[in-house]
């Protein structure tokens, strides 16, 4: 039987540099498991992309991303542009691991190593913004803006605390700004707003509660959207979200599910696609049905807190 070839592009700062010190004893686990892997660090902006169009191009049969989300949004785009499409496997080392986190990948390295190994996969979809790609949250609005505002070093040292750190920061600045939300075709919004978010999974910025209906593989987007509120407002829903509350039902909140939406406004906008900055409105955002096979937990059970160890059985990949 011919051998399984991955390719490993990992970011060396992310996830307070665990992936670059752990790097021999990934590569080892994933050799004994039958997966020959190379690696491939990363330098800087649009290199995992870079490194993932050409591992198509050598033949690979998994790419792995190691590192955060914006890793694997990238790692993601250099994947989703080409016609054969090798299978995708997540090595969580980042800061969130959103999609990790909502598709039962674990975040311990050697429990996501043996998922690799174990090779099961399933198809996801793929979110398409303009000509840019990304696989679970695209969203805009001045609190999306965290995410890539948070200085690398400041995550490598504190962790999840830096964003929660940049958010006190900006709280006091936060305005709504007239937008207008079209889907297939038909207006749904058209007013003031602080943030919206589409989400192509349950898991937004480490919460799983603000869109909990949401999948990777059911063909649509669930689209939210915060209306405008007062500073006592937001700390309150804030607040809600922090607890881990349900906030779908509250009034200062739209939700609504399409698979083709278009985001205008006069104001200047930016846009945040799996936490990296992703231009500026408008922008017309799609959806690319089953278009990756993602390495994941066949059960469809979350180990991403208990961090399960999934066995070293090889399994089969298309």
């Amino acid at each position: 039987m011919d051998s399984i070839r991955a390719r490993l592009i990992y970011n060396p700062t992310s996830g307070r540099e665990e992936v670059r010190r752990r790097l021999p004893a990934i590569l080892q686990r994933l050799e004994r498991g039958g997966i020959e892997t190379s690696c491939h660090a990363t330098e800087g902006e649009g290199d995992a992309a870079f490194a993932a169009s050409e591992a198509v191009r050598r033949g690979f049969d998994i790419v792995i991303s190691a590192g955060g989300d914006g890793t694997l949004n990238e790692v993601v785009s250099g994947l989703s542009g080409h016609e054969r499409r090798p299978s995708l496997g997540i090595l969580p080392l980042g800061t969130t691991n959103d999609f990790a986190r909502a598709h039962g990948i674990p975040k311990q390295w050697a429990d996501a190593c043996d998922l690799i190994v174990r090779g099961y996969t399933r198809p996801v979809d793929v979110g398409r913004a303009d000509d840019k790609y990304f696989i679970n949250i695209a969203g805009g609005g001045s609190l999306t803006e965290l995410t890539y505002e948070v200085p690398s070093k400041l995550k490598t040292m504190v962790g999840q605390l830096a964003y929660y750190m940049k958010g006190l920061e900006k709280i006091t600045r936060l305005q709504a700004v007239p937008m207008k939300i079209i889907a297939n075709g038909q207006v749904e919004i058209d007013e003031e707003l602080m943030l919206f978010l589409i989400a192509n999974s349950s898991s937004v910025a480490g919460f799983d509660k603000l869109a909990p209906d949401a999948s990777t593989n059911d063909g649509v987007f669930d689209v939210l959207a915060l209306r405008k509120c007062n500073l006592a407002e937001f700390i309150r829903i804030a607040t809600m979200v922090m607890r881990g509350e349900v906030i779908k039902n509250d009034p200062h909140f739209i939700f609504f599910q399409s698979n083709n939406i278009r985001v205008e406004s006069d104001d200047r906008v930016q846009l945040n696609l799996d936490g990296e900055f992703g231009g500026t409105l408008p922008c017309t955002f799609s959806i690319l049905p089953s278009h990756l096979n993602v390495i994941m937990d066949e059960h469809g059970e979350s180990t991403y807190r208990r961090g399960a160890g999934m066995g070293n059985v090889r399994g089969l990949l298309p």
